[in-house]
């Protein structure tokens, strides 16, 4: 079975879903768990949700929470507000990961839950992290509890719940986004975890550089556990010293990093969004917008050939026969890619790009096979015209096949001859 924790008053302690309150902290634990806000008032940069005349707060600290979905990028709070939850909620509180647990779990849980309504008609909010991670017969498994109200539940999850939460949980569940963090709001979490003498690294007295800082605010791309796990490793790896105190440095933060920080989902939705951002760049024009977001999916570790095939279909799907030559060099890339692979055929990419975001745009293509499927769809029982069929054969041709039509090299000039279906006739797909 998974291990779980359990918060709320009067848990007893024989049940194997219980552990300590989060508040029970050790000293070996990691900077950015000690560092957890333990109240809305400690949260940082989700002022939506934690903010002092926010919605939600006030359906918190009445004891009504709503079932939920936080969705966000990893290190914006959505654990933390899940733990923020049990803390000002008079609801017993239960947590699971989705990567651990299961249905067993949860029907565990269910019937503990369903004996302690009867005994004091406490409810119970079930916290599941990751909630992505859950299948779908997993998932469907909450329903009928969420359905009932035995159940508050409440998710977490960096996916698009579009995508990965079933539409009857998300029906019975409300989505709250929540994003990655500002400079500012990292700087703030930096500076409380540098002076927090109890939980902090405050009794270090550390001395950083404000280059350092602002070093360590910018790599942690939003992510407050990317920046305070930083902190810590910086802090424990330095062997500086400035005035009796330890110095951390840029060198010393690089030192730690010891490699480029690119953040970039290759699976996940971030995927989509970038390689949208580049289609939409090269729409436009715009060159060096379309060379960033490439590089983006490049550095990020994306398959070069998934990119090489996005640029063949934006030849053909927005350059088209306004510059014929622009599928000439996406297929070309291709080839490049195929043959020489990363890091060499970024140039070859590059340059595909380059060419695409500078070409005349059009879609007359796209828009003219489009009108012509949906014809197609709609038409699929109309006879080919008779003398544009094929006659292998001595019966076809007794049938009267391909009689009457006129071989077009033979006639000097345009040919007075109709190819489409008689109901078709003039139809125009192209301008």
């Amino acid at each position: 079975m998974a291990q779980s924790q359990m918060f709320g008053r009067e848990t007893p302690s024989t049940s194997p879903l219980i552990r300590g309150r989060k508040g029970d902290q050790k000293s070996y634990a990691p900077l950015a768990d000690r560092m957890r806000p333990q109240s809305f008032d400690e949260i940082v940069g989700q002022d939506a949700l934690a903010g002092k005349s926010s919605a939600f707060r006030r359906l918190v600290e009445d004891d009504h929470v709503p079932s939920c979905i936080f969705w966000g990028p990893p290190g914006s709070g959505k654990t933390t507000l899940a733990e923020v939850i049990a803390n000002a909620s008079q609801s017993d509180f239960i947590r699971l990961s989705a990567v651990t647990a299961g249905v067993a779990d949860i029907r565990k849980i269910v019937q503990q839950t369903e004996e302690k309504i009867k005994v004091n008609g406490r409810r119970t909010i079930l916290f599941i992290d990751e909630i992505h991670r859950f299948n779908k017969g997993q998932q469907d498994a909450l329903l009928p509890y969420v359905e009932r109200g035995t159940l508050v539940f409440i998710g977490a999850t960096t996916e698009n719940p579009s995508f990965e939460v079933n539409q009857a949980l998300l029906s019975r569940a409300k989505v709250f986004v929540l994003s990655s963090l500002d400079e500012n709001g990292i700087g703030e979490i930096l500076e409380r975890a540098i002076k927090d003498e109890e939980k902090g690294l405050g009794k270090l007295k550390l001395k950083v550089q404000k280059e350092a800082f602002n070093l360590m605010v910018k790599l942690s791309d939003g992510d407050a556990r990317a920046a305070l796990n930083l902190l810590e490793m910086s802090a424990q790896s330095s062997a500086k010293k400035e005035g009796g105190s330890k110095l951390v440095d840029v060198d010393t933060v690089k030192a730690v990093l010891q490699r480029s920080h690119v953040r970039y989902d290759k699976k996940g939705e971030e995927h989509y969004n970038v390689i949208s951002a580049l289609h939409k760049s090269l729409r436009g024009s715009d060159a060096d917008a379309a060379l960033y977001w490439m590089a983006r999916m490049l550095e990020g570790g994306e398959d070069p050939m998934y990119v090489a095939r996005r640029l063949v279909r934006f030849a053909a799907e927005d350059i088209g026969i306004a510059d014929p030559q622009a599928m000439v060099q996406a297929v070309t890339a291709m080839q490049a890619v195929h043959l020489i692979g990363m890091p060499e055929c970024t140039v070859h990419l590059a340059q595909a790009v380059v060419y695409m975001a500078r070409a005349p745009k059009s879609n007359e293509l796209y828009t003219a096979y489009g009108a012509a499927a949906a014809d197609a769809r709609e038409t699929s029982d109309l006879q080919v015209p008779i003398h544009l069929r094929n006659a292998p054969t001595k019966l076809m041709k007794e049938l009267g096949y391909g009689k009457d039509y006129k071989y077009n090299p033979n006639f000097k000039g345009p040919v007075d001859q109709d190819y489409l279906p008689k109901e078709l006739k003039g139809r125009k797909y192209l301008k």
